[in-house]
């Protein structure tokens, strides 16, 4: 018995599952999960010495590698001030300056501590100030574990195959509507049978919790216009997007601006971090201008915006989204060769640094075509992959990463490894 497995066996008496987050355990992919010793730039080197090409990137925040010296370095300076102060500090401010600057949508924006936070404060916010009560989600779409959210959830949810969580009451889930993703029509009818009950339609632009699923032509543009035809407040979850596919993540790719959004992930530079903003004429219902109450004791904890601050300033000076765009690529298109080649089923959606993997001989469209892939393939090429010293996320309904940590050699080792694993199916 390796580290790894000694502590995982310790863990499992101690934590529930062994784990803090449930797609850690390896129950999708089977086998034991492996324990980090450390983390440097693209490599993470496991408490057992095995180093590996890691396309997790902590799910997603590690954008610039993992340690960056910027951002440790930024740590540092803040950490030399004290941990917490409870009180307004002047990073908060740099940081708020920042988001409204690079995210189109936002005109004043609240810190909190996880995506999940974002989203439910978001969700609350627009009931507020709409007065109304029910909310449009999307099946397959995740946004964290939030009660009126763990319906028809991504992520973790439908990793364990639960996508609705026991202890959500469901008068709690009455209040959430749930619609197919890429489905207009089905949003149309909706939304125009029931005018005056919808407070808010969020999404994942592009989804990415049940692998990674893009838009059809015109429907994001869609829902924007049946939000403000009926006063619908627009909520992107743009915490896995959100200056990952571009400084403005994808309302500025797409050029399509929603009421709210809600941020994580690299906004906290690793650190733990959410952040929700949107118009002014919303916000401003917040407490203490509003009747909306939202409060946190960490927000805006003072390491986390220094390491945050850094990783968006990195953003800014380099840059690196060309080049993570056809590294993307090039990984992308790779996959589907190799698997041309052994006649396997395959779809690879990439989008920027963003790909995934669904052994299907179909376009996937949305949550449906998404669970009927063949996921027993992916969980055979998973632990081949990872014998062979590359990481990915140890589910097939999460999404891979790249960062700009990420090298030529990185991304030579990753298309033998996937070769090899091709070659092991016969």
């Amino acid at each position: 018995m390796n580290e790894s497995q000694n502590l995982f066996e310790k863990a499992k008496k101690l934590i529930p599952g062994g784990v803090n987050s449930p797609v850690r355990a390896f129950r999708s992919v089977g086998g034991t999960p492996f324990f980090t010793d450390k983390a440097s730039g693209s490599r993470l080197t496991t408490v057992d010495g095995q180093e590996l090409v890691d396309y997790v990137c902590t799910w997603g925040p590690a954008i610039h590698g993992h340690d960056h010296p910027v951002i440790r370095e930024a740590i540092s300076q803040a950490l030399s001030k004290g941990t917490s102060f409870g009180t307004p500090g002047p990073a908060e401010v740099e940081m708020a300056e920042l988001i409204v600057e690079l995210v189109p949508s936002v005109e004043k924006v609240r810190m909190c501590n996880s995506g999940t936070e974002a989203t439910m404060s978001a969700i609350r916010l627009a009931r507020g100030y709409t007065g109304r009560d029910k909310i449009i989600k999307f099946a397959g779409c995740y946004h964290g574990h939030v009660d009126s959210l763990l319906v028809k959830a991504g992520s973790g949810a439908l990793t364990l195959g639960n996508p609705d969580s026991a202890g959500v009451p469901a008068s709690f889930a009455a209040e959430t509507l749930v619609l197919p993703y890429n489905d207009l029509d089905a949003v149309t009818e909706t939304v125009s049978s029931q005018p005056d009950q919808v407070a808010a339609i969020i999404v994942e632009p592009y989804p990415a919790n049940c692998g990674l699923i893009l838009p059809l032509p015109g429907y994001l543009e869609g829902l924007r216009r049946l939000c403000s035809q009926f006063g619908v407040v627009l909520i992107f979850d743009e915490v896995m997007t959100g200056f990952r596919l571009g400084l403005g993540g994808v309302q500025e790719r797409t050029g399509i601006t929603p009421d709210l959004t809600a941020m994580g992930k690299i906004i906290g530079g690793g650190l733990p971090v959410g952040a929700f903003g949107g118009k002014a004429e919303i916000m401003d219902h917040l407490a203490p201008l509003g009747p909306v109450y939202q409060a946190g004791t960490l927000s805006g904890n003072p390491l986390a915006m220094a390491a945050g601050i850094a990783s968006l300033k990195l953003l800014k000076e380099t840059n690196p989204y060309e080049r993570l765009e056809l590294m993307g690529q090039e990984i992308a298109s790779g996959l589907i060769k190799l698997a041309e080649s052994k006649s396997i089923p395959l779809q690879v959606p990439q989008v920027g640094s963003m790909f995934c993997l669904f052994f299907s001989e179909q376009t996937v469209t949305n949550y449906e075509q998404a669970v009927a892939a063949k996921h027993e393939i992916f969980n055979n090429f998973f632990h081949h992959c990872l014998k062979g010293g590359v990481y990915l996320p140890p589910s097939s309904y999460e999404t891979c990463f790249i960062s700009s940590a990420h090298q030529q050699e990185d991304i030579s080792k990753t298309l033998e490894t996937f070769e090899s694993a091709f070659s092991s199916f016969g």
